[in-house]
């Protein structure tokens, strides 16, 4: 269940344990009666394959990591959110050393608005994000300076759409990363 996003959750365990209607479920996530239906399905699928999810094809990862790169870059927010899942989780280690969100942040909406802020404060020819290898697959390393890896992004990507990032920003991690 903790592989589930909260919408996915919601749905399923509304619908399959308390047998509450889709009709009724769907005002409560803001989504249509059909889209609860599919979170429920999609939820119901994720428990019975144990969480896990299906093998992504690298050359798809790498495609929606590098536009998502490009766009942070550029600051186009707009093709930003398109590269985002609706039910998207964006997760960050500060350690409590640097500022970062302390929760996950959920849904695209909430993850532009997180996106926007960094892009525009973090993101320009000094500290660049730029496309890099990342636990096996495409992610992403931001320099804080010229030299200093100030994070690093790994993501799920599923469908052409990332569904999750995870955001290591705790110096105390990176320090054993090589510079530029």
């Amino acid at each position: 269940m903790e592989q589930l996003s909260p919408a996915e959750r919601a749905a399923f365990v509304l619908h399959d344990v308390f047998a509450v209607g889709f009709d009724e479920i769907a005002p409560a996530l803001d989504r249509s009666p059909e889209a609860a239906r599919q979170l429920a399905s999609r939820a119901r699928r994720r428990v019975r394959d144990g969480g896990r999810r299906g093998p992504v094809d690298p050359a798809e990862h790498h495609r929606v990591v590098t536009a998502f790169t490009a766009a942070a870059t550029g600051g186009d927010l707009a093709a930003l959110v398109a590269l985002l899942d609706p039910e998207v989780v964006w997760h960050a280690d500060g350690g409590g050393v640097v500022h970062a969100v302390r929760r996950p942040v959920l849904g695209a909406l909430h993850v532009s608005r997180l996106l926007r802020k960094l892009t525009t404060r973090w993101i320009g020819p000094e500290q660049p994000l730029v496309p890099a290898v990342v636990n096996g697959e495409a992610g992403a390393v931001w320099y804080a300076a010229p030299g200093t890896v100030g994070g690093v992004m790994a993501f799920t990507v599923e469908n052409g759409l990332i569904t999750a990032a995870y955001v290591m920003v705790n110096p105390e991690k990176l320090g054993h990363l090589a510079a530029e």
